[in-house]
């Protein structure tokens, strides 16, 4: 969608680039075979002596890949202030405008080398809060991100970190800024590749100017001073809160002439970043596989967050021998799992959820409701549990009251299959007390409707009397495995979507989980079924995703007979 007349800026935006699926193809179908030829064989490097082919297919993108240096780019003709920039602001309560698809350039102060390089979409926030209009903006960046290196080395010598924002170009540049590559490979190169055309580039004040880009933003970020940055509705569906970040003492503004400012719209999941995710799954597939030896896929699922929720498919093969009568048990997965959880930014998984590849080797990791029916009737409460407590967690992810801190959770599943989930309730089924409105979801996973949260040692005495009348009807409920306490049912069961949605970011493993005759032996956790998870929205739980009202109803409008948008929303 391209904006024309944006409001108190004198350039166009547009939205909406990588707004389906077929236009993200589109746009890199030219270059992806080759770029997917060249991350196969950097994965794994032996292969390519055995197949030629590849190294053929691979060769445009390896050349494209080297950055090239040029002089006087267009990008550097103009100059302007930040507050000329179109001033976009998403959601009713964020702190200010940000620029919404930004490609944050830093160096490694330690080194010379362009190559040694990061470039991260991390967010910019121009105008609010404490910033002082065209000199500061905020710069936002999570756990497990490139920058955070070379800021600490920066540190460490007190010097300033130099950045430069790069503002759209060719749209694998802004691609390349979410990709997760591995430590020591700069997104730059990546960027050249899946455009079909070397990354160039000029320096100014020892910063790096993209040429390719509509707008550069140069500057530094200062030793040891951060301002609030936020609040901003993010791409897990509710708002980050307000803290203390680094922020950029901006020296100069360029663009081109005839530059256009492209930006999306961050939200509960699917939005436009998805298609993202989508398709930096589809080139890294076999890398991931190559890079941990036994996975067979992984679903770092869109419609609960990303992080919250990974589902993984392995090998289990320890013990060959082990008869298929007996009752298998999770072990190599459990190996599996703990090197997913050390792989880049699968490490921020929340809860992951790994089963035996051998069971099923048609199952789909991104069939969501296939695979949690798969567990469901597989998995043992009482010893395929695996906690982590006080561990690192998503910036993002405020299911806990400590921010970057929280809990994780593997659960395992290996072996033939322990119990028929159902789909209806059993005879005389009741709920206690404050319980009421029980849905089943799908096969086996149940939600109901809790008394309203308000602390946890309430939330405990409430969760005890679900616990105990459940246990006394256990063995008619083996076929319902799962049980999760929501605020509203009728949302939590109107799609597999909003089940996954309110299960996963709503619960914090370590606090929220709970089961019948659970016990806790020898430091392990366990339980029999059902298992519970408490999904309500706690007091510290930040604001879900609101349109404003005002906003919706003009955009309907422009979509009624003989308006701009008739057809297209």
């Amino acid at each position: 969608i391209f904006f024309q007349n944006v409001k108190n800026s004198r350039f166009p935006a547009v939205s909406n680039l990588f707004g389906t699926w077929e236009r993200t193809q589109k746009i890199f179908e030219p270059q992806l075979s080759s770029v997917k030829a060249l991350v196969d064989i950097k994965s794994k490097p032996g292969s390519s002596f055995k197949s030629p082919g590849k190294i053929i297919k691979a060769l445009p993108a390896l050349l494209h890949s080297l950055p090239l240096r040029t002089s006087n780019p267009a990008v550097m003709e103009n100059k302007c202030d930040v507050q000329d920039l179109p001033m976009i602001k998403c959601w009713p309560k964020d702190g200010g405008a940000f620029i919404l698809l930004p490609q944050v350039f830093s160096k490694d102060p330690e080194k010379k080398s362009i190559l040694s390089s990061n470039t991260g979409m991390y967010r910019i926030q121009i105008s609010g809060n404490d910033y002082d209009a065209n000199k500061e903006i905020g710069l936002h960046y999570q756990l497990h991100r490139g920058i955070g290196n070379h800021h600490k080395k920066a540190l460490n010598k007190n010097r300033a970190l130099r950045i430069s924002i790069f503002i759209g170009g060719p749209p694998a540049h802004t691609l390349a800024a979410v990709m997760p590559l591995p430590e020591g490979i700069p997104e730059i190169a990546f960027a050249g590749a899946l455009a079909g055309k070397n990354f160039k580039y000029t320096n100014k004040n020892q910063n790096v100017i993209s040429a390719d880009a509509d707008f550069c933003i140069t500057g530094v970020m200062v030793p040891g001073k951060t301002k609030k940055e936020g609040p901003f509705g993010d791409h897990l569906g509710y708002y980050s809160l307000e803290h203390d970040y680094p922020y950029l003492k901006v020296e100069s503004v360029y663009h081109r002439k005839d530059a256009v400012f492209p930006f999306t719209v961050v939200g509960r999941p699917p939005q436009e970043d998805s298609n993202f995710g989508r398709l930096i799954h589809e080139i890294t597939r076999s890398a991931i596989q190559d890079s941990i030896p036994g996975v067979t896929g992984v679903n770092a699922v869109d419609d609960a967050g990303v992080h919250p929720l990974l589902l993984v498919k392995a090998h289990e093969r320890y013990i060959p021998y082990e008869k298929r009568s007996e009752k298998r048990v999770p072990r190599e997965l459990l190996t599996h799992a703990n090197r997913v959880l050390g792989t880049g930014q699968l490490s921020l998984a929340k809860y992951l959820m790994i089963c035996a590849h051998e069971d099923n080797p048609d199952l789909n990791v991104n069939d969501e409701k296939a695979f949690f029916i798969h567990m469901l009737e597989r998995i043992d409460f009482a010893s395929d549990l695996h906690f982590f407590t006080k561990t690192t967690m998503d910036t993002l992810d405020y299911s806990t009251r400590e921010i970057n801190q929280g809990s994780k959770l593997i659960m395992a599943a290996a072996g033939r299959k322990q119990r028929q989930l159902k789909t209806e309730f059993p005879p005389d089924f009741s709920l206690p007390g404050q319980f009421i409105h029980p849905k089943i979801v799908a096969p086996g996973m149940v939600v109901i409707k809790g008394p309203h949260f308000t602390t946890y040692s309430k939330g405990k005495i409430q969760i005890n009397q679900l616990k105990k009348h459940l246990q006394k009807r256990q063995a008619d409920l083996a076929s319902l495995p799962l049980f999760v306490v929501v605020d509203d049912t009728d949302f939590a069961a109107a799609s597999f979507s909003n089940f996954l949605w309110v299960t996963f970011l709503r619960s914090n493993p370590s606090h929220d989980i709970y089961g019948v005759n659970e016990k806790t032996t020898f430091k392990h956790w366990g339980c029999i079924s059902p298992l519970i998870i408490d999904a309500r929205i706690k007091p510290f739980h930040t604001d879900p995703l609101v349109p404003d009202l005002k906003v919706v109803e003009k955009v309907d409008a422009l979509g009624k007979r003989g308006k701009p948008l008739f057809g297209i929303i």
